[in-house]
Parts: structure tokens; sequence; C-alpha cells
């Protein structure tokens, strides 16, 4: 599948997008589907909450400062990290490297330059190979995320000689909302299904069931990874498509292309 280069020629005209990120995660990606006439059918298929034990966390941001760098996994781990920081405040002198497109500018957003993010391949494989992340031997590198996760970079990072540190500062955890109104109305409303980690990918398949999954196994999906496509399939779906990136615009390419050519 290949990427457009004009999403402003997009029209969606009337076609169901499920979209499964986050309330709070959701409302950009919604409005350009909406803008251009599709419908965006919001299923949050991850709540994103305080950690456990918040002081916990806190105190171990306190030494924010001793690492020469920091390395934040999404725009989740971005906006929990400066709020359970001292102050809600990051400390300078401390390289920041995101993983993807959409927690760079989190963190730009918020006012921190990103000092490292992967060129084309937005996820743990690509930022292992920016240059910043070859030669760390020494380096004390704080990697900020959610419960659970990868274990990808600080396995790597650790061979290459790095001292490297988790500081879990949100949780993750699965909706308990009832899916049987989406699954009655799913014929009819849902034309495409929008992922973007397999976390969200795991909870979409729990939430809906026995009853609901077969349908969602037949139903055309964008992802943002060679890995969540592997994940998809063998999952059961037939037909999954790849998104340069979770960014929303990079989604809503990949809505639009699949729409064109349905």
């Amino acid at each position: 599948m290949s990427f457009i280069t004009s999403p402003t020629e997009c029209s969606l005209s009337g076609l169901g997008v499920l979209v499964t990120r986050a309330t709070h995660q959701a409302a950009t990606l919604c409005r350009l589907i909406g803008a251009r006439d599709g419908l965006p059918l919001r299923f949050p298929t991850v709540e994103i909450t305080d950690p456990p034990d918040v002081a916990q966390v806190a105190e171990q941001l306190s030494h924010f400062a001793d690492y020469d760098m920091a390395i934040f996994v999404s725009p989740n781990a971005v906006l929990w990290g400066i709020k359970l920081s001292p102050e809600q405040k990051l400390p300078a002198g401390v390289a920041l490297a995101a993983v993807g497109k959409r927690t760079a500018q989190t963190l730009a957003e918020s006012g921190y330059p990103v000092d490292v993010v992967p060129e084309s391949s937005f996820d743990s494989e690509g930022l292992l190979e920016t240059p910043e992340l070859k030669d760390v031997t020494g380096k004390r590198i704080l990697i900020l995320r959610g419960n659970g996760g990868r274990e990808l970079l600080a396995e790597e990072l650790a061979e290459r000689g790095a001292t490297v540190d988790f500081a879990e500062v949100y949780r993750r955890a699965c909706p308990t909302t009832d899916p049987a109104p989406l699954i009655q109305r799913w014929r009819d409303d849902v034309d495409v299904v929008t992922v973007t980690s397999n976390i969200l990918l795991d909870n979409l398949f729990t939430m809906l069931g026995e009853e609901g999954q077969p349908l969602l196994q037949q139903t055309p999906m964008i992802v943002i990874s060679d890995r969540m496509r592997q994940r998809a399939r063998e999952l059961g779906c037939r037909e999954v498509y790849l998104a340069r990136s979770a960014d929303e615009q990079d989604l809503f390419e990949a809505i639009c292309l699949w729409a064109s050519n349905r």
C-alpha cells in the first residue's frame, strides 16, 4: 500500500471509521475524518490513568537530572512524565528522545525541544538506528513508559553499554465498555478500523468478544507498523494496511488512500 500525497482531494463520503484511541487523544483524527464527510466512530480501547503509586514515581522523577538521556515512548509518557515531575517541569541538561513523531510533537508543544527522533521507522527499532544511540557506553538512560510494554529498547541499550532504568509514569487498562451497541450496528456503520498499538489491538479483540471478533476480522484495518500488521494477521484480520506512523495526518492519509482504492 503506497501513500497519498494530496489528502485535500480526499472524500470519505459517509464512510464509517472506527477510532480506537484513548478518549483524550481521539479528537484530532475524528475532526480530520469529519471534515472529509466521513463518520468517525469513537470506541476507545484503552484507558490512561495515574500509576498505582504516584508518590513512588514522583520520587523517581525527582532524580531525572541524574540521567544523560530520557526516552519517551509515547505522547502519554510525555504528558504524565511532566505531570509527575517536580513542579511539573523537566530539568535542563538531559537529552530528550522520542520514539515517534507524535511523541516528539507532544514534547515540543510542552516546551521541550527534542534531541533524538527516528527519521523513518517510528518505533523502537527506528530509534535504535539513530546515530545518538549507537554509542551509549557508560551513559545513564531513563525510559518513560506505561505499565508493561516492549523490552527491546532497554535490552539493546544495555548491550551497548548503557545503564537503563524504567519509569512507568502512567497505567493502561482495558475499558469495560459494553460492545453490544457497536456490534449491532457494525455491518451498517463500520467500514474501516484504525489501531495504533498492539495493546489497543489486543484490547479491541477482548472487548468485542466472540460475537464481535468475526466482524473485526472481516473489516479493513489500518495499523502503524509491520509488527502490528503481523499481529493483526495472527488474530485473523484479512485486510490490513500500513500508515506511515501514529501521527494523525499520516493516519488520515492512509484512510484516504484506502477509501480511494476500495
